[in-house]
């Protein structure tokens, strides 16, 4: 049973933009913090944004001021805006979620990810 669903992904070119869109069966996302990872060819996977249910968000400092992570409790959903892309931020985006994340960076939910392209 998929539990996490990503979409949004896709060509851009720098400094362009994208939104990314996880959609999360409801019992994870009102229990979890919600988060974004990216993994480029060859490198480790990393954390990128995190939003906790109760508002509180944090960054990776490459993306801080260009990307937006935000929480829709109606809809399930957790969003990545990605603004002033630039061409390392290509990567596989996976959307995660952990009840532990924040504080001990332990994700119990994965997405299957969705790539993301930019093109210089």
């Amino acid at each position: 049973q998929v539990q996490l669903v990503e979409s949004g992904g896709g060509l851009v070119q720098a400094g362009g933009s994208l939104r990314l869109s996880c959609a999360a069966a409801g019992t994870i996302f009102s229990a979890n913090t919600m988060a974004w990872y990216r993994q480029a060819p060859g490198k480790q996977r990393e954390l990128v944004a995190l939003a906790t249910n109760s508002g509180i968000t944090n960054y990776a400092d490459s993306v801080k001021g260009r990307f937006t992570i935000s929480r829709d409790r109606a809809k399930n959903t957790v969003y990545l805006q990605m603004n002033s892309l630039k061409p390392e931020d290509t990567a596989v985006y996976y959307c995660a979620a952990g009840r532990s994340l924040m504080t001990a960076n332990i994700v119990d939910y994965w997405g299957q990810g969705t790539q993301v392209i930019v093109s210089s």
